[in-house]
């Protein structure tokens, strides 16, 4: 039926309070429901507060950003929904706000296509409150409000609250006039914690009152720190009856203003593939069903499931030249459906016969593979070490054995150390070698002895 926007101020007047009792004291008619938005940049608090804590906040408001960019916020925003009716029939929704101011820029393309959805649920069978906060009536979330049916402004009867919201509301004011349904849809609804009558109060601002909450501390802490709604004492206090008579005047300036706005009025758009909800139990997520999106028949079994594609004729078929150039002979356009190609499988010049060939193409030829058949050294391995001298054989007589006679079937010493054998000097033609080597430092042979 309506859209109801209500916004707060400096000084904390409780909107959020305010928004939570007029969604529990709604009157709805039968098949019809309310749904609560805490749209507040600054953060929600109804899950921390009212609902203290029992639900995840997993669900909210956050989640619609993705969504938007995918196309697909008219099915999302139902699965962000929770149930805060007393009786769990899904008759009162809320739909939690940010757990962070700092993810507010993130939706700053998704509030215009947010206040479209929430008209579409409006004629859809829903009242929906938007809680717009402290700041949420500015920026780029005052879309919210520019599309409201009815924005209400909770305001403390105090000479601080007073002052304070005096020049907001001329701000609000005016941008409703210059960018939303007109500055008559602002209201009032006044929370009796000072002394200002509220007589005093409409005539200093120049705005209508729509009710007077009083200041009820102890039963507005259910509503803002979590209690018993279903208790019959706060069903029956004071707050909730004036609440009620709040929601009755509210209703009745929204049909006012769509009488008085009819003739001129457009009706809004309605979403695509909008789902209504299935009531759940309380507390928790709503889980809401997507309508299926309506598809063609099958196609019958060997037949195709798609048409044949279609294509435009090209820009070659299309051009039409009405005189051939002086030196060229007019060329013929194939018909559509056949390949322009003339020798070797070319495409022609557009003018004129082609006489040069098309360069003549040789395949590569396969490079054979290299095969390597010796061992690879390892990548980062440790450096080959040096290999040991290979000893004579037994049965192999060595030049030492041959030069010393009758010691020519001793074995070689063997150093047990290092395991290589000794070097023994032997003299050639005058001169004294090391196993059949000349050595460049006498002092060798010394030590080899």
């Amino acid at each position: 039926m309506a859209v109801i926007a209500v916004v707060g101020g400096p000084g904390a007047p409780g909107a959020t309070t305010t928004a939570l009792a007029l969604l529990l004291a709604w009157p709805l008619q039968p098949g019809r429901r309310i749904l609560l938005v805490e749209a507040d940049p600054d953060g929600g608090a109804v899950l921390a507060g009212a609902l203290e804590g029992r639900v995840e906040a997993v669900y909210g408001l956050r989640n619609l950003a993705v969504a938007d960019r995918r196309g697909l916020l008219a099915q999302t925003i139902w699965e962000q929904l929770i149930d805060l009716s007393p009786d769990g029939e899904a008759e009162r929704l809320l739909l939690p706000g940010l757990t962070d101011p700092t993810q507010a820029p993130g939706l700053a393309y998704t509030w215009e296509p947010l206040a479209e959805l929430l008209h579409g649920i409006e004629q859809q069978g829903y009242d929906v409150i938007v809680d717009l906060g402290r700041s949420g009536a500015t920026g780029a979330s005052a879309v919210l409000a520019r599309r409201a049916d009815v924005v209400v402004a909770t305001v403390r009867t105090t000479l601080r609250g007073l002052s304070a919201i005096r020049p907001r509301l001329s701000a609000l004011a005016e941008d409703l006039a210059s960018g939303g349904t007109g500055a008559d849809a602002l209201g009032l609804l006044l929370v009796a914690e000072g002394p200002y009558p509220r007589a005093e109060v409409a005539r200093e601002l120049g705005l209508p009152v729509l009710g007077v909450l009083p200041y009820a501390v102890r039963t507005a802490k259910v509503l803002s720190d979590g209690g018993d709604t279903t208790d019959r004492r706060f069903i029956r206090s004071e707050l909730m009856r004036t609440a009620r008579s709040a929601a009755d005047e509210v209703q009745l300036l929204v049909r006012r203003r769509r009488q008085r706005l009819a003739p001129n009025a457009e009706p809004a758009a309605t979403p695509a593939q909008l789902a209504a909800p299935a009531p759940v139990a309380a507390p928790g997520p709503v889980p809401m069903p997507v309508q299926p999106t309506p598809m063609s028949a099958p196609a019958a079994y060997g037949q195709p499931s798609y048409a044949q594609p279609s294509y435009a004729q090209p820009s070659y078929a299309q051009t039409s030249y009405t005189q051939a150039p002086q030196d060229q002979a007019a060329q013929v356009q194939p018909p559509y459906g056949q390949a322009p190609y003339g020798k070797g499988g070319y495409a022609q010049a557009p003018y004129g016969p082609v006489d040069a060939e098309p360069p003549s193409y040789t395949p590569p030829q396969p490079v054979p593979p290299v095969i390597v058949t010796g061992p690879v050294a390892p990548l980062a391995g440790l450096a080959p070490q040096p290999a040991a001298p290979a000893p004579f054989p037994a049965h192999v007589q060595s030049p030492q054995q041959a030069h010393r006679g009758d010691q020519g079937d001793r074995e070689d010493r063997v150093d047990p150390d290092d395991q290589y054998p000794l070097q023994q000097p032997t003299v050639t033609d005058g001169q004294v070698q090391l196993n059949g080597q000349y050595p460049h430092n006498p002092g060798e042979v010394l030590r080899a002895r």
